[in-house]
């Protein structure tokens, strides 16, 4: 007797539908049919099993808090930080948290189960280091939240950003953050890199570094975080974050560069809805897209992942934590509409994230932790196109969410149900 079985998915990279048993929270066994009785059972139908969603950069400190004390009028980077820094004084642990965690329950009813979320450490108070501290326990049987001690007004530049970081860093706080570009100077925000690279590597922590948030093609902090990577052992455990510079660099330059980040092994983390959001603001026309180089980094052995980055606060207005529309803007910006490139967008929001946080038991193999969800679709292309249904979520072997299966109703020429999916990529691939 299984705890849960979910029969006849369509799972990536295998050609007849499968079932799915599940038991201890686990996965146990995955074939085309499995003949035994479980205490709960999913009929997938042929519909698409992915396993959970991953957000590899976001900002649950701020998110929700749209309008508050201002909306952002110019729409810029600069302008959303300084509207960050005036709501600051008016936190409060109660508003962080209820914020935060409605956050949480709408990431888990898209399907995402894994956030990287930065934590701004540059307030006294570390008030939003407690509140995502408390949310990270409460939300624990439904989603993983990795918490970045992030000092948004610079690590040099903001007095006590220095003591507030390693103070967020006892708490638990699991990850080391910055933000090079935002110091005073170049030489100021290299510094930066290699301070926070050394406590992260005397810590055993990963880094994640927002890194050349800019259209300024001088901004090349990246190149600093790759030596320093290599100089202190942390290949593997580096993500940088935007790199929006680099969709403004020299091409010469950038095979220079692409090599070095592939060599320090470092993670790439674009933010597709954010870059071309707020990048580009000084821009008449041509105007740039502003995300990073994803095709190329990709070709030379980077891996890359997208994240949702915010949802209505200063910096976006809209947003509803779903991955999904993170990939479909990404696929569009990056002009990766082949086949497999679509393929690896849908990558950037599961495994490729799962490897810029370095889950252990991510996947839908035999052993592996039994996260997954359920979409009405018919494979990963499809949900790109349709962006569907989570008609299941999976957590541990439990269903915690669900949404009933789309149907659209026509009443054109007498009443009939219009299915929306298609399996056209997967059978072009099978053929």
């Amino acid at each position: 007797m299984f705890d849960l079985i979910v029969r006849q998915a369509r799972l990536l990279g295998k050609h007849e539908l499968q079932d799915i048993a599940c038991s201890n929270g686990c996965i146990v066994d995955v074939r085309p049919r499995i003949e035994a009785e479980a205490v709960e059972a999913v009929e997938a139908r042929g519909y698409l099993v992915s396993p959970g969603f991953v957000d590899s950069h976001f900002h649950m400190d701020a998110t929700l808090s749209l309008g508050r004390p201002r909306l952002n009028r110019s729409g810029t980077l600069l302008e959303g930080i300084a509207l960050w820094n005036e709501l600051k004084p008016e936190l409060t642990l109660e508003s962080l948290r209820d914020r935060a965690l409605q956050c949480c329950r709408m990431a888990v009813a898209r399907g995402t189960l894994h956030i990287r979320s930065h934590v701004d450490v540059c307030d006294e108070r570390l008030l939003a280091v407690q509140a995502l501290l408390e949310v990270r326990r409460e939300m624990a049987p439904y989603l993983d939240l990795q918490l970045v001690a992030f000092p948004q007004d610079g690590y040099l530049r903001s007095p006590g950003a220095r003591a507030n970081l390693l103070r967020a860093l006892d708490m638990g706080v699991d990850v080391v953050g910055g933000i090079p570009h935002f110091e005073r100077t170049m030489a100021d925000g290299a510094a930066s890199v290699r301070e926070l690279c050394e406590l992260a590597a005397a810590r055993g922590l990963r880094v994640d570094m927002h890194c050349d948030e800019s259209d300024d093609p001088l901004s090349r902090h990246v190149e600093t975080l790759v030596a320093e990577i290599c100089r202190l052992g942390l290949q593997g455990r580096a993500a940088g974050s935007h790199l929006t510079s680099m969709h403004s660099m020299d091409n010469y330059y950038v095979s220079k560069l692409l090599p070095l980040m592939a060599e320090a092994q470092l993670h790439a983390v674009a933010n597709p809805l954010i870059n071309i959001t707020l990048q580009g603001r000084h821009d008449s026309y041509p105007r740039r897209r502003g995300m990073t180089r994803v095709p190329e980094l990709l070709e030379a052995g980077v891996n890359v992942a997208f994240g949702h980055d915010c949802i209505m606060d200063p910096w976006y207005s809209l947003g509803s934590y779903d991955m999904l529309d993170v990939a479909h803007m990404g696929l569009h910006v990056a002009q990766m509409t082949g086949l497999e490139q679509m393929r690896e967008c849908f990558a950037m929001v599961t495994t490729r994230g799962a490897r810029v946080l370095g889950l252990d038991g991510y996947g839908l193999e035999p052993g592996c932790f039994a996260d997954m969800v359920l979409l009405q679709a018919r494979g990963p292309i499809d949900a790109l196109r349709l962006r569907p249904a989570r008609l299941a979520v999976i957590r541990r072997g439990r269903v915690i969410a669900s949404t009933p299966e789309v149907r659209p109703r026509l009443l054109l020429h007498g009443e009939r149900e219009l299915d929306l999916t298609s399996d056209v990529y997967e059978r072009r691939e099978k053929n």
